[in-house]
């Protein structure tokens, strides 16, 4: 993995507040598209998130992208990091359980490794992140049910949307090293939000319904938590965790997200997830213990008493 920082109190408490920021997307998409479909919340939330980033790039001065090979790696960015994942996450979730999809979503770090080793030439696939990567979509076929993955019911159809959606970030994580090195954080993630409500609002036009405000407040409210917090402050957020705990640790918040949306979709919807989830959930998280490596090294390092 890469190298590993100290983690020091304020950065295991933005770590948290990271998890705990995107954890609750789950629950307020799930509030939102009871009145909106799947491609107008993502033009939503992406259009929101984009304006407030690029008055924080305006007030703080920062310059602005101009070259056209930059504004081409934002557009794929789009796709492949929001447009396309988030698409099929709020599908999902029109059918699986906001904590369900939240598991399935932590199946990023897999294909981000076993992507990374097969197209980037400084990556290698060791034994270590073999084994993890394996453990971990056993994990992602446990949390689906062997009955279900042959299956084409639309309960099954939703879980493997929701997988899908982790293999679209991890080509965005590729995508974004080998196009986006050097540029600013801030930035990208603006030019990314900006391409992709440019793709969502004719999508979600066509396909769904005219974009509209009239929407409830509730709708509202979700969407703007989404948006604001759970999109622009995130990003943010994650590129100050990124620079201080390094890319390594940023696996916590990989296993922190699960437990705050099955918690909130128990608490506040009423959500039952099947035992087999949770059992996924804990095979998923023993690969990416085994995929990060610390704690095998230490065990193995560890001098008796």
């Amino acid at each position: 993995m890469s190298t590993q920082k100290h983690l020091t109190p304020r950065v295991w408490a933005e770590l948290f507040l990271l998890a705990v920021l995107w954890g609750a997307v789950f629950f307020a998409n799930r509030i939102a598209l009871d009145e909106i479909a799947p491609l107008t919340l993502v033009a939503h939330r992406t259009l929101w998130a984009a304006l407030l980033l690029w008055l924080v790039i305006f007030a703080t001065k920062t310059p602005l992208p101009r070259s056209p090979r930059l504004w081409g790696a934002f557009l794929v960015m789009g796709l492949l990091n929001n447009l396309i994942p988030f698409s099929l996450l709020n599908f999902a979730q029109l059918i699986i359980e906001s904590g369900l999809a939240s598991i399935f979503n932590a199946a990023t770090a897999l294909w981000g490794v076993l992507l990374a080793a097969l197209l980037l030439p400084d990556e290698r696939l060791t034994l270590a992140k073999t084994l993890g990567i394996g453990l971990g979509f056993l994990g992602v076929a446990t949390a689906i049910g062997l009955s279900h993955l042959t299956a084409l019911d639309p309960r099954s159809l939703a879980q493997i949307a929701a997988f899908l959606a982790t293999l679209s970030y991890g080509f965005a994580g590729v995508w974004a090293r080998k196009q986006l090195a050097g540029c600013s954080p801030l930035v990208a993630s603006a030019g990314m939000l900006t391409c992709t409500t440019f793709l969502a609002l004719p999508l979600a036009h066509v396909t769904e319904a005219p974009f509209t405000l009239s929407l409830s407040a509730s709708t509202w409210a979700a969407i703007a938590y989404a948006a604001i917090l759970g999109t622009a402050a995130a990003y943010l957020l994650y590129y100050r965790v990124l620079a201080a705990a390094g890319s390594g640790n940023l696996l916590v918040v990989t296993l922190l997200i699960p437990p705050v949306a099955i918690l909130l979709g128990t608490a506040l919807l009423n959500e039952a997830l099947p035992s087999r989830a949770y059992a996924g959930f804990g095979l998923l998280t023993l690969g990416l213990i085994v995929l990060d490596g610390r704690l095998l090294t230490r065990l193995r390092h560890k001098k008796p008493t």
